[in-house]
């Protein structure tokens, strides 16, 4: 790492990396390991973030979703209109 946490990469390997492609990077004691990430959502990445998070101190309850999602109905039937 760099002083500034920059990753600093070998020639050889950067020279591999496409350049625009988005990679996930893991790094461990012995290797750091370049994954291309695919077009598109991806569910696994996003579970995989959301399990390495501390759980929500202030989770929202039923009735505050339920709300939450009449009220976007609401502004997408005002859009149409």
């Amino acid at each position: 790492m760099s002083p500034d946490g920059k990753l600093e990469i070998p020639a050889e390997i950067e020279s591999q990396l496409k350049s625009g492609d988005k990679y996930t990077v893991t790094v461990t004691a012995d290797s750091i390991v370049f994954e291309k990430m695919k077009a598109g959502f991806d569910w696994e990445e996003l579970r995989r973030r959301r399990d390495s998070l501390p759980p929500d101190p202030n989770p929202m309850t039923m009735e505050e979703i339920c709300e939450l999602v009449r009220e976007v109905r609401r502004e997408k039937l005002s859009e149409r209109e």
